[in-house]
C-alpha cells in the first residue's frame, strides 16, 4: 500500500511539472539575390494559456540563423483564446531587416515559415508590426493604462452630445441644462446671460411734502445709484449735497427739505427685474411671424397654416398675440377651424355655410410652466365667443402654433387670409 501512495504522488508530481508540447519551427532562408541568410531572428510574444492550460509568460527569445538554416521550438499558439501571436524580427547587418507575425499550430512533425506566417490577425486591435499586420495587446501588458483609465471622468446619465459639459460633485461629466440663450456660471449653473437695463423716468417720490419731511422712497431701488437724477420744480438736485440715496430711500438734507408746492420727480436705471426673476432678453415688442396662409377642400382637418416660436425666446411674463382671418368660398356647406398652441387646442369652432368671414384672436400669457391660454372670434354669421384655457406644453425648446380647418363638404374652400403672432414682454 505504502509503495503504491508513492507511486501515486510521483505520477501526480510529474503530471504537475510536465512542460507544454512544442512545436518545431524548420526552413531555410534566402535573400533576393540568391544567397542564404545569416543574422539572427528576435521573437516576443505577450502572455497566453497554451492550449493544455499552461501559463506561458510574457518573453522574447532570439535564434541564430546561420547560412540559411532556422530551427525554433515554441508552444502552439494557433488556438488559444484570446488570440496570441509571435512577432518575429529578423536582424542582419546589425539593423532589423523586416518583420512577420507567426501563428504556430500543433504539430508533432516539423512545420516551416510558410505554415505560421499570418498574413492579417482580422478582428484584432492593436499595434502595427511594420508588415501591415496589427495583433491586440492586452490592457494589463501597457504599464499604467488600467490605472489610468479608472482616473478619466465618467458620463454620468445627464450627458448628451451638443451641450456644455460640466463636472459635478462627484466628478462625473454631465450636461449643463437650461435655455439655448442661458449663460453657464463657474458652478455649472445655467441662467440668463447678465442683465438686461430698463428705465423709470418722471417718477414721483412717495412722501409728504409739508416743508419738514425730509424722508422719500421710489418704488424701486436705482442701479447703479449714480443713476439716480431727482428734479425739484424742474431743477436738477445733487446728490451729496441735497439729498442721500440707500436702497430705494431718500433722505433729503435739512437746508434741501422739500417745501409745501415742490413737485419731486426721479429718473434712474434698473438692472433686471426687481422680483427677482430672469431678465427680459428681448424688452420690446417682436412680430414673431406675419404672412398669408394656404387654402384647403378637405373635409378632414389640415394645416393652413403655422408658426414656429424658437427656443429661449419665450421667458414667464411675456405675453404671446395670435390674429388670424378666415376666407370661406363656396356655398356647399359650412366649416370647422382651430388654432393648437402646441398640442393644446386655443380655439375650435364651427361656422355656418354663410360666413364669408370669419377673425379671431387668442393669447398665450406665458408662465413659469406652460401658458393661460384665450381667445375670441366671430364671423358673417358666427356669433362672438370667448373662452381661456391652461396649456402644460412646454416652451423652452421651442413651440408651434398651427392653424386648421375643414369643410362639411367637398367642393368649397376655406383660406387663411392672414395672420400675426407678436410677442409682447
Amino acid at each position: 500500500m505504502f509503495t503504491r501512495s508513492i507511486l501515486a504522488a510521483a505520477l501526480l508530481a510529474s503530471s504537475a511539472l510536465a512542460a507544454p508540447p512544442l512545436t518545431t519551427i524548420q526552413d531555410v532562408l534566402y535573400k533576393a539575390d540568391g544567397t542564404r541568410f545569416n543574422g539572427t531572428v528576435t521573437i516576443n510574444w505577450s502572455s497566453f494559456t497554451a492550449a493544455d492550460q499552461s501559463a506561458i509568460a510574457t518573453q522574447v527569445l532570439t535564434v541564430k540563423i546561420v547560412d540559411g538554416n532556422l530551427r525554433v521550438q515554441l508552444v502552439p499558439n494557433a488556438t488559444v483564446t484570446p488570440a496570441a501571436y509571435y512577432i518575429a524580427k529578423y536582424n542582419a547587418d546589425g539593423r532589423v531587416q523586416f518583420e512577420e507575425t507567426w501563428s504556430v499550430p500543433a504539430s508533432a512533425q516539423p512545420v516551416r515559415l510558410r505554415d505560421v506566417r499570418v498574413a492579417s490577425a482580422s478582428g484584432s486591435t492593436g499595434t502595427d508590426t511594420g508588415g501591415g499586420v496589427t495583433v491586440p495587446i492586452p490592457e494589463t501588458d501597457v504599464t499604467g493604462l488600467i490605472a489610468d483609465l479608472a482616473s478619466r471622468p465618467m458620463k454620468g446619465a445627464g450627458f448628451a452630445a451638443g451641450a456644455v459639459a460640466v463636472v459635478d460633485a462627484l466628478g462625473i461629466l454631465e450636461s449643463a441644462t437650461g435655455n439655448a440663450t442661458d449663460c453657464v456660471h463657474v458652478d455649472g449653473s445655467s441662467g440668463a446671460c447678465g442683465a438686461t437695463a430698463s428705465f423709470v423716468d418722471a417718477a414721483a417720490l412717495s412722501g409728504i411734502v409739508d416743508g419738514s419731511n425730509t424722508s422719500f422712497s421710489l418704488s424701486s431701488a436705482p442701479n447703479p445709484a449714480a443713476s439716480l437724477a431727482i428734479y425739484r420744480n424742474g431743477m436738477l438736485d445733487k446728490a451729496g449735497v441735497d439729498y442721500t440715496v440707500s436702497g430705494s430711500s431718500i433722505q433729503f438734507l435739512t437746508a434741501s427739505t422739500p417745501q409745501p408746492g415742490d413737485t419731486l420727480l426721479a429718473s434712474y436705471r434698473l438692472t433686471g427685474s426687481t422680483t427677482g426673476s430672469a431678465s427680459q432678453p428681448y424688452p420690446t415688442p417682436q412680430v414673431l411671424c406675419a404672412g398669408t396662409g394656404s387654402a384647403t377642400s378637405a373635409t378632414a382637418f389640415a394645416g393652413i397654416g403655422s408658426c414656429t416660436i424658437p427656443g429661449g425666446l419665450l421667458v414667464p411674463g411675456d405675453r404671446v398675440e395670435i390674429r388670424f382671418d378666415l376666407e370661406h368660398q363656396g356655398s356647399s356647406g359650412g366649416f370647422t377651424f382651430e388654432v393648437l398652441w402646441g398640442g393644446t387646442t386655443i380655439v375650435q369652432r364651427a361656422a355656418a355655410v354663410g360666413d364669408a368671414l370669419v377673425s379671431g384672436r387668442a393669447e398665450a400669457a406665458i408662465e413659469a410652466a406652460g401658458a393661460q391660454l384665450s381667445q375670441q372670434s366671430w364671423g358673417t354669421v358666427l356669433p362672438l365667443a370667448a373662452g381661456v384655457a391652461g396649456a402644460t406644453d412646454a416652451y423652452s425648446a421651442g413651440i408651434t402654433i398651427n392653424f386648421q380647418g375643414e369643410l362639411a363638404q367637398a367642393g368649397d374652400t376655406l383660406t387663411l387670409g392672414g395672420y400675426t403672432v407678436v410677442r409682447l414682454p
